[in-house]
Parts: C-alpha cells; structure tokens; sequence
C-alpha cells in the first residue's frame, strides 16, 4: 500500500521534540486531510440546512448529503441508500433497534462485545451469553445450544475491540436462521467496517451498525444498515422535524425510509465528510488495507513476544484477528504502562476498554491495548516495544 502518512496533518506533531506514536486507531482513527477539508468546504462554502430550503445552496448541501448516503451504501453493498440510516455513532444505532425490544424478548449477545452491544439488550430483554473457546474465538457449538425457537436476536461484533477476533459472521448467521428463522442478527461492525472489505448481503444478517470517526471520518456520525422491510416495521426512534411527512392535530404521517428514523437537523458536515472516508478508503482498496492490518499486527505480535512479562489475548496468528492486541506486563497495571509510554509520546488504551464483562471473564481488572491502522508503520511497534522495556526497568 502506498505511503499514506503524509496525509495526516496530526502525524507530523511533536511533543517535546518527540513524534507522535499513535496506537490507539480501536478508539478513534486520525484523520486524513482529504476529509478535513471536505469537512470544513461544507463551513465554508454551501452551509445550509438540508431537505428544507428551495435556494439553491441548501440543494447543494442536501446532494452531497445523500451522495454520501450513496457512498456508504455501495462501501457495505447495501441494495439501496434508503436502507442506510445516519444516527450519531454506534451506540445509537444499536440502540435504535433495542427500543423495539420487550422485556420478554430472548436475546443472545457474546460475552466479548463493547457495552454499547451488551447494555441496551440487558435492559430491554432476557439475557443469554455467548462464551468463549480456546484462543478467544466463539465456540460454534455452543451456539447450537444458545439459539432457540423463541430467540428474537443475537447481537455480535464482527471483530472484537479487545482480543481482535473475527467473528465468522457469515457462517453463524447460517446456524442462526437454519434453527429459527425468525431470529434476528445484529452485527456490531465498528472495528470490521474500517478494516476489511464486508458486505451485508453476503453476511445475511439484518441489521449492522457501525461508526465514522473509526474510519477515518469525523466524530458524532454513526450508521445503521438494515434490511427494507424490517426498517418499514420499526417505529421511529425519535420524533421532531424532518421524520414527519404530514402533522395535524389528531394524527402525523411519518417521512418514508430513511428519514423516518432521522429527527431533527443531522450533522451534515460530519456525514459529508464520512463520505469523503469513503472516498479515501475506496482509493486505497479495502483488499490493501486489510493486508497492511495483518502485516503490521504479525509484525507487532513478533515483537511483543520478545518482551518478558507480556501476556497478549486473544488469537495467535494475525489473519484470525483485526489490528488490536490487548496485553498485560507482569507486575505492573495497565495504567501505569499507558501514563508512562506517554512520556515518549506513544498513545496505547487502558483498562477494560468498554468490555468490563469480558475482563471478568478473563479474570483480570485491566489490560493495556495498542491498535493499528492505515497508517501504523514498524517504527511505531518498535517505539512501544523501547517503551515497554523502558518500564520493566523502572518497576525492577
């Protein structure tokens, strides 16, 4: 893959005289300059609320508002725009559909999912966890035993925040409905969609949800796909403007697909410049960047393994997991590992990383987790590996 670092203004900052070593892309990626300033030309040159005005400025911001709707459509293989859904991030659109859950309602989530897949479903509906096997991956078979005629959905992530497991998404969702039909799935794809090529008609799922800013796009946009026909029997999320087609005093007609789930003013700044991630994205060819992610993550899982004291979760081998090693460095709490690479200015994540459940699973209070994306480079491994012995000899 080509040489993309130069588009990320954030990656020339330094610290102190130091560069930044950024390793924690699992909880918001950088941003290319390519969509910062497709961001800031909607500021500068046709801001303008959209849908609503007739003058031909707030058209222009209403077309590059659905071009982008477009864009994300063809990016997950949608069968049409109208069945994405613009809400303001992941957690939102997960929790657009559990609105529509009862307290009767069976639902299975696993054991390793971001509380934004696992709370809503714990309020909303009877609860059954999905546990692991060896090596952090799902054990298929369970399933078999989890899955029954009353379940009404499971909800999973197609690649865990924490131990980097793929989820075979494709494989479940055959299990699932070859033993109830009916029952509905849920893929969390916020650490898949900016990675690796998925396409949601080849999954055969229901619903996916995932978030801009994890690929490459700015924060507070985020995005449900849902098939067509279950979209037209969920009832809204929200209401106030835009969602509606007519309001009188004794009933209201609500907006068709997707604006129905869409009340209020959107972030139209933050959908374009998801659009413009896209774009990027699409330039570099997700084939590439998946491979760039196993290489780096290979390299990484190397290099880690030469440091004594490291304990990595998860998979072994790189291709069976996306661009995330959480560890712990015996001895010494995940905090203080993170609080100290800083001072070399290298950026990792600490703690339960919104999967306290798992961590209790696992039995450990915290872990340490370095991420990786488009533009990690071996230099970055090898200044968190320096780092990591750096503090083995403080802690001596």
């Amino acid at each position: 893959m080509i040489d993309v670092r130069r588009d990320f203004p954030q990656l020339r900052r330094r610290i102190k005289g130091k560069p930044l070593v950024y390793l924690d892309s699992a909880a918001t990626s950088l941003k290319p300059r390519q969509v910062i300033k497709k961001e800031q030309e909607y500021y500068t040159r046709y801001c303008a609320n959209v849908f609503r005005g007739i003058y031909r400025t707030s058209e222009e911001a209403t077309e590059e508002f659905e071009n982008a709707r477009t864009k994300v459509a063809a990016f997950i293989g949608a069968k049409e725009s109208s069945e994405v859904i613009f809400t303001r991030n992941t957690s939102e659109s997960i929790n657009l559909v559990a609105s529509s859950m009862k307290k009767t309602d069976e639902v299975v989530v696993t054991i390793m999912e971001h509380h934004s897949n696992f709370v809503p479903w714990q309020q909303l509906a009877k609860l059954k966890v999905w546990k692991l096997g060896e090596d952090g991956r799902l054990d298929i078979g369970e399933l078999e035993t989890l899955i029954t005629r009353k379940t009404r959905l499971l909800a999973i992530t197609a690649v865990s925040n924490v131990l980097g497991t793929i989820s075979p998404i494709r494989h479940i969702c055959r299990i699932v409905k070859k033993i109830n039909p009916n029952c509905l799935v849920l893929v969390d794809a916020a650490q898949a969609a900016p990675h690796m090529k998925i396409n949601v008609q080849d999954w055969g799922v229901d619903f996916v949800a995932f978030s801009s800013h994890k690929m490459l796009g700015p924060t507070g946009v985020g995005v449900l796909w849902g098939r067509r026909e279950l979209l037209e029997q969920l009832p809204p999320y929200q209401y106030g403007g835009e969602m509606i087609k007519e309001v009188h005093v004794d009933r209201t007609i609500f907006a068709d697909l997707p604006h129905k789930f869409e009340a209020g003013t959107p972030h139209i700044a933050g959908v374009i410049g998801l659009g413009a991630a896209v774009d990027y994205l699409q330039f570099l060819g997700m084939g590439a960047v998946r491979k760039h992610e196993i290489e780096i993550t290979d390299y990484a899982l190397n290099a880690l393994k030469s440091v004594k004291g490291v304990t990595m979760y998860g998979p072994p081998h790189s291709k069976d997991r996306g661009g995330v090693i959480a560890f712990t460095l015996k001895g010494i709490h995940a905090h203080d590992i993170a609080q100290l690479l800083d001072e070399d200015n290298v950026c990792i994540r600490a703690g339960h990383h919104c999967a306290m459940p798992l961590h209790e699973y696992l039995k450990i209070p915290a872990t340490a987790r370095a991420s990786f994306y488009v533009y990690t480079t071996r230099q970055d491994i090898d200044a968190l590996v320096i780092g990591l012995e750096k503090i083995k000899k403080i802690f001596q």
